[in-house]
């Protein structure tokens, strides 16, 4: 089972967009996928076709210690993955868990109960907190979505930083996987630069595949369905099945796994 934390502290950047049709897409591909959502905007959760405003239990009911993950889980019906959603209440996770002894492993602990997925995504929250810490903390590797533009390779030093201590204290083996350019546009000169000053620096943690700017991928949301389902001929749904491809292909000890389980 590979856990993926997708983060980045800067908004906007196509995190939970990469997290809802990353999923999809690992799921199109005949790998058994779970996404958690550990933003309390849950628009990972809506964007699933989750009810995010009538759920009974979340994600922040696992962290407080209430209910067990599999008690959480719910059906992406649409998307072919589970999902344990999110909404407002996980805002007062972190004020709970303040006081609470390892409330940094609360979402490893849970995950270690969890066994029969190939792949665990970790949609975690726009911020450098205790949720964020908590993902970081149960992953195995990490993947930071990106737009290439200047105020980004500042953004990205500063967490680069974060996973370095997160390393040195509480997950030894936490790597970067990959770096992930989104809502790319090759006619702009200056995301081209960065681009290739990311590639230059990075070399194979860049991702080959490159999420372009797309209408199709910033509608879905609304419809509550990943893009491959909204419109699977549109530039979104074909970049994020090649990312698919692309991660599915890095990890050849999960493909034998999921062979020898189908």
């Amino acid at each position: 089972m590979k856990i993926l934390a997708i983060t980045n502290q800067k908004g906007g950047v196509g995190k939970t967009t990469t997290c809802v049709n990353l999923a999809a897409s690992l799921a199109a591909n005949n790998q058994k996928v779970l996404l958690v959502d550990l933003d309390p905007q849950g628009n990972a959760s809506t964007g699933s076709g989750i009810d995010k405003a009538h759920l009974k239990y979340s994600i922040y009911h696992v962290l407080i210690g209430e209910k067990t993950l599999k008690e959480v889980i719910v059906k992406s019906e649409k998307g072919g993955f589970d999902i344990a959603p999110s909404n407002r209440e996980l805002a007062g996770a972190e004020v709970e868990l303040v006081n609470e002894l390892a409330r940094e492993t609360r979402l490893k602990q849970a995950l270690l109960k969890v066994s029969d997925y190939d792949y665990v995504l970790l949609d975690c929250p726009p911020a450098l907190n205790l949720v964020t810490v908590n993902a970081l903390t149960a992953a195995d590797t990490v993947m930071i979505p990106m737009q290439c533009e200047y105020y980004a390779l500042e953004g990205l030093s500063d967490l680069v930083n974060t996973i370095k201590k997160v390393r040195a204290h509480l997950n030894p083996k936490l790597e970067i996987e990959g770096l992930l350019r989104t809502m790319f546009d090759n006619r702009n000169m200056l995301a081209n630069q960065v681009s290739a000053q990311l590639v230059s620096h990075f070399g194979d943690k860049v991702y080959k595949t490159v999420i372009p700017r797309n209408i199709r991928l910033a509608e879905a949301p609304s419809y509550g369905l990943p893009v491959l389902v909204y419109d699977k001929s549109s530039k979104g749904a074909v970049a994020y099945i090649e990312l698919a491809t692309e991660i599915i292909h890095k990890n050849p000890r999960i493909i034998g796994a999921s062979i020898q389980n189908g």
